[in-house]
């Protein structure tokens, strides 16, 4: 399907560009930038120097990271109860 005077198949390209762009800046929101803490912002444990050169940035001591990765918790993708297929049926 065109769209005016654009090539077939430019829509599609446009969204894909668009999601690239998006996880390209989500991905980079979620590194760590700056100067690492030299002490846990939680736990106020000194971080080691090895954790600190291997992730700049870092503000979280080890353990306190990991607490905080099993807590996180996904959630489903979307509410397909809403479909149009669920709604056929």
């Amino acid at each position: 399907m065109a769209g005016g005077w654009a090539k077939d198949g430019a829509v599609a390209e446009q969204i894909e560009a668009s999601i690239s762009d998006e996880l390209a800046r989500m991905k980079a929101q979620r590194q760590p930038v700056g100067e690492s803490a030299v002490i846990c912002v939680e736990c106020e444990e000194n971080i080691p120097e090895a954790r600190r050169l291997a992730r700049p940035g870092v503000k979280l001591c080890i353990e306190c990271q990991q607490d905080r990765d099993r807590q996180f918790r996904d959630r489903g993708g979307m509410n397909r109860r809403g479909s149009k297929d669920s709604q056929l049926k």
